[in-house]
């Protein structure tokens, strides 16, 4: 089927959603983790027009943007299927991935302060809960799906705490049923270790105005 590389870095979740699809999947693939503060020539080259990770190569061919890059895989290694196989079903589950897509880390945002953004966070979550999770363990039924790849971003914005906090208990038990899946549990970057990391890099940044 071709070679399959990945560029990326530890601190991205865009990374770690081409990543969890492909081990979901069982597809080897070679990593190359990538300095964003010093931005290497294949990256510069393979994804010209935002110069971001997540690129993924397979055969040769580069191919950017995570949800691209997942929709990508789906196809061509359709086994251990990440949409339902039902036609509506696969519609609706695309329907939920853009709601999350459009609003982003925003849909995690509670406790920063501002009420109105707050409350604006906690309804999208509500939302996601009673209208998209509702009774089951994962999105996808019993199994991981497209989008409990996509909320996986959930870890990096202090999602168990926001959610037991904010009584959203559906959500909270989705996210730590997600983490504790092997071959998610086994690439979860540290949370402390990733502030730190990003600290440094601002400090290390030269100031702009």
């Amino acid at each position: 089927m071709g070679e399959v590389k990945l560029v990326g870095t530890w601190v991205s979740p865009y990374t770690y959603r081409i990543k969890w699809a492909l081990k979901l999947k069982g597809i080897a693939f070679d990593y190359i983790e990538e300095d964003l503060c010093n931005k290497s020539a294949l990256l510069l080259q393979y994804n010209p027009i935002h110069k971001k990770v997540p690129v993924f190569f397979h055969g040769g061919k580069p191919i950017c943007e995570s949800m691209v890059i997942i929709e990508y895989i789906e196809e061509i290694w359709p086994h251990n299927p990440l949409l339902p196989t039902d036609p509506y079903e696969r519609a609706m589950l695309r329907f939920w991935i853009k709601y999350a897509e459009d609003k982003g880390p925003s849909m995690w945002m509670v406790g920063e302060g501002q009420h109105k953004a707050e409350q604006n966070s906690l309804e999208m979550l509500k939302i996601i809960e009673e209208k998209a999770l509702g009774d089951k363990k994962f999105f996808g039924g019993d199994n991981i799906s497209m989008l409990d790849i996509v909320l996986g971003l959930g870890h990096w914005l202090g999602g168990e705490k926001l959610l037991e906090a904010h009584k959203l208990h559906r959500l909270h038990v989705w996210l730590k049923n997600f983490k504790q899946v092997p071959v998610i549990k086994e690439d979860l970057p540290d949370l402390d270790a990733m502030l730190a990391y990003l600290r440094r890099q601002r400090e290390m940044s030269p100031a702009t105005h």
